[in-house]
């Protein structure tokens, strides 16, 4: 009897899905303030943004906002910096959080070679870039 492998994920791309309540606002939060391009066809319902080798999919729901954690993660690695200053030159606003006991210089968050912020689309959604 042969042994059937397991179907695990791990070796299967995974993307973010983030719930909006205004599509429009979201397309030029996304495309026009954090600069990602649009994937795909023209549907109604959602918008597909090209990520890295990922796709991250806005779709609109009354429930939009509603998470306190993390939607969306980016690792931006040695261009931290340079998205960060471009993200203040958009007008970002970077949430702080001191509970995590790191140290925060300008927004940014501190913890030995980590360095991280997070700030919020126009939702409520909770958006994170690191440098690892």
């Amino acid at each position: 009897m042969m042994l059937r492998e397991k179907l695990l994920l791990k070796d299967k791309p995974s993307s973010a899905i983030v719930a909006v309540r205004d599509l429009d606002r979201a397309r030029k939060f996304y495309a026009e303030t954090l600069g990602l391009e649009r994937e795909g066809g023209g549907e109604e319902e959602m918008i597909a943004f090209r990520t890295g080798d990922t796709t991250m999919t806005v779709y609109e729901s009354e429930f939009a906002g509603t998470n306190k954690a993390n939607a969306v993660t980016w690792n931006a690695g040695d261009d931290f910096d340079e998205i960060v200053g471009q993200l203040k030159e958009q007008g970002i606003a970077f949430e702080q959080y001191p509970d995590l006991g790191m140290e925060i210089s300008g927004g940014v968050h501190r913890s030995g070679e980590f360095k991280g912020v997070w700030f919020k689309d126009p939702d409520g959604n909770i958006l994170h870039i690191g440098n690892v």
